[in-house]
């Protein structure tokens, strides 16, 4: 069932349009990675989601009713962590969580067991009684990532959650969106890459305020523009121009060539047919002695950079 519904959400800057014409449909439960490059529209569709700026044009609704109208007990189900992750660094955590009770009305018996639920799920028991001023980076996102999660929502917007965090703190923040995206829906704007490929099921792409790609990751994927990497090593006469002359072969960059004739060279040619048989078979004809033959696997680089580098979505 359809959580959140954007349709035809248009937003504009004077006479920039930010946002343009974005239409798309978010069901109960689903991990979804929102990507694209800096301007492109990210943070201003996320913070239309959460009633931040309201959109120029265009609808969005929640749970099926327009969230424009919707009563402060419905936006109560939307969770939320901007990209500058605003915190009173004089808090303690506990002071700053309950703080965020007050702004949330969360009231009476419920009030302190969401406090626990949301100090559980992010691992904030041993600073709980800590100034937010002396926790690291890591904690700080978890303090974060607790106040989005205190009004138990349906639905948690995450603005680029792991920004400045050293590796093992992404790994950490990773795991810990995972398990909250175990029974709730979440929407993660990252530029890293790797995370969105981990963790999310369902990938948007926006560029210049359009979307540009909607679908499983792994789906679109697999239907990136049709060329593939194959890195090539051998010895023997005349290896480059062979190769450059087999059918489907778009381009060859030399990588490396030594001093005993071995070159090393990637291919980029068409992904349909095969052609690593074909260039087996002509160093076996050629009598060359072939060290490496390998097709690199489609990334989610690729597909990004591919979607986001022309002139028009």
């Amino acid at each position: 069932m359809t959580l959140l519904a954007l349709a035809n959400v248009t937003k504009r800057f004077g006479s920039v349009t930010a946002v343009a014409d974005v239409s798309c449909a978010i069901d109960r439960g689903q991990v979804v990675g929102f990507l694209g490059p800096n301007g492109a529209g990210k943070s201003t569709t996320m913070r239309m989601i959460n009633q931040s700026l309201e959109p120029d044009e265009g609808a969005i609704r929640f749970d099926g009713a327009p969230l424009a109208e919707a009563s402060r007990e419905v936006k109560r189900r939307i969770g939320y962590l901007p990209e500058n992750n605003p915190l009173y660094l004089e808090m303690l955590v506990g002071e700053y969580l309950d703080f965020i009770a007050d702004l949330r009305e969360i009231t009476g018996t419920s009030r302190a067991g969401a406090i626990d639920d949301a100090v559980a799920a992010t691992g904030l028991a041993s600073v709980f009684y800590r100034p937010i001023g002396e926790l690291s980076k890591g904690f700080r996102q978890r303090v974060g990532l607790a106040q989005a999660i205190l009004p138990r929502p349906d639905l948690l917007i995450l603005d680029e959650p792991t920004e400045g965090l050293d590796p093992n703190q992404r790994v950490e923040i990773r795991h810990l969106i995972e398990r909250l995206g175990a029974d709730r829906t979440v929407v993660l704007s990252t530029h890293v890459l790797s995370e969105v490929q981990h963790t999310c099921s369902r990938l948007l792409v926006i560029h210049r305020g359009r979307l540009a790609a909607d679908g499983p990751v792994e789906e679109l994927i697999s239907r990136a523009s049709g060329t593939v990497v194959i890195r090539v090593e051998a010895s023997g006469a005349g290896v480059a121009e062979a190769l450059g002359g087999l059918a489907g072969v778009a381009s060859i960059d030399e990588n490396h060539r030594a001093a005993d004739g071995r070159v090393a060279l990637s291919l980029t040619a068409a992904a349909d047919p095969d052609l690593r048989p074909a260039i087996f078979d002509l160093a076996k004809s050629k009598g060359w002695t072939l060290v490496e033959l390998h097709q690199e696997t489609r990334s989610l680089e690729h597909l990004f950079q591919e979607l986001t580098t022309e002139e028009a979505p």
